[in-house]
């Protein structure tokens, strides 16, 4: 073969060979593979409502305190001579039951003298009485006509009188001041402080002690103003308390009942207090199985309020600006709600949300009315499932 015509066909036949294979490269090139568009809508939680009943509950707090506190005061003078085993810080004492005497001489002296006066009032009394029925007597006798009061001796019978009243008061005095050497127990109760020593001499108005009483006990609640309205009645709110505190290492519980308003704002923090009372808080007489509830224990309380119907409890944090993300068909509904109670952890919405309707957990920046959502665990559903929930 001429050079010439190699040098032509080898060129064409290298050229035909690259056309060749590069068309049959081409046709046997797949298509690229379609990727779905990835679905851009957030997740959300969500949790289905659940009306109900609700009874209110308000906290509040305070410090434990008898409802009825005495001063032990002398009316007396005089040595104390005697003081009982329990009148001490902490003893516990009866009604009537003898805590102090104080030395009874002076007033056992004074008590024979105003018996002794009253039986010369007495005698002189009687000797009066005779007269006067003999003056009258004598008057029959000898005079005719009504007798004349200073001849029936009237004014002196009325001055022996007088006499025999004013011993009698003298002697009641006397036996008052003797039995007031004994000081006793006016009420039962606790003896919260001892202020006098025996052998010491007391006068009259001394305080020997002070002692509470321990048939009811007082706890003060204070409340915002505004929580009042929560309560069955303002101007008698008669209701349930429940008071809690920590004793001997255990959570205790007992149970007072609301008895009044104080009805004053405290200018100081600008609350309003309920008093509780606690029947036989020591358990001297009901004997329960829970710990006594001692004089200034601080308790915390749970006041029993209004029942509020149709209510929606939800964590506070999902309701922001009285606003709740509705979830519907995938789609966020930004509803104002009305909120008539919140608390710490909780907000309470009536009549705003009906029963089972999509609540949404997930808090989105931004989330508004129409916005798009996927609820959690729904993109996992067939799509049958899926539109049978969305139709619901």
């Amino acid at each position: 073969m001429p050079i010439l015509l190699r040098r032509i066909l080898i060129p064409l036949i290298i050229i035909a060979v690259s056309v060749g294979l590069a068309m049959l490269l081409v046709s046997s090139k797949k298509e690229p593979e379609k990727k779905p568009e990835p679905d851009t809508r957030p997740i959300v939680d969500i949790i289905s409502a659940n009306p109900s009943n609700l009874s209110v509950q308000l906290a509040s707090y305070g410090v434990v305190s008898p409802k009825y506190k005495t001063q032990l005061v002398t009316e007396v003078q005089g040595r104390l001579l005697e003081l009982a085993d329990v009148f001490v810080a902490g003893g516990m004492v009866k009604k009537g039951q003898v805590l102090a005497r104080i030395e009874p001489a002076d007033y056992q002296a004074d008590l024979s003298q105003a018996q002794a006066s009253l039986a010369q009032a007495q005698a002189n009394l009687d000797e009066e009485i005779a007269l006067g029925e003999v003056a009258k007597k004598e008057w029959q006798d000898f005079q005719s006509g009504p007798a004349p009061e200073l001849g029936l001796r009237v004014p002196q019978l009325k001055k022996e009188q007088a006499n025999v009243k004013y011993a009698q008061a003298t002697l009641a005095r006397a036996q008052r001041n003797l039995d007031r050497t004994v000081i006793r127990a006016p009420i039962d109760g606790i003896i919260k402080s001892r202020m006098v020593d025996l052998g010491q001499y007391i006068t009259m108005g001394t305080t020997l002690g002070e002692l509470y009483g321990t048939s009811i006990a007082e706890v003060r609640l204070p409340l915002n103003n505004n929580e009042l309205a929560y309560l069955e009645s303002i101007e008698n709110p008669n209701t349930e308390v429940e008071l809690t505190a920590q004793l001997a290492g255990k959570d205790m519980t007992w149970q007072a009942n609301i008895v009044r308003s104080e009805g004053i704002i405290d200018d100081t923090n600008r609350m309003v207090y309920l008093v509780a009372e606690i029947n036989d808080p020591y358990q001297l007489v009901t004997k329960k199985s829970v710990l006594p509830l001692k004089y200034g224990t601080f308790v915390n309380a749970s006041i029993h309020g209004r029942e509020f119907e149709n209510i929606v409890k939800l964590p506070r944090h999902l309701v922001k600006n009285n606003q709740v993300a509705i979830v519907k068909n995938n789609v966020i509904e930004m509803r104002t709600v009305n909120v008539v109670r919140s608390d710490q952890k909780h907000a309470y919405i009536q009549q705003s949300i009906q029963p089972n309707e999509q609540i949404s957990i997930t808090l989105l920046n931004n989330m508004s009315t129409g916005q798009e959502v996927i609820v959690a665990g729904e993109q996992t559903k067939p799509k049958t499932a899926i539109a049978n929930a969305g139709a619901q």
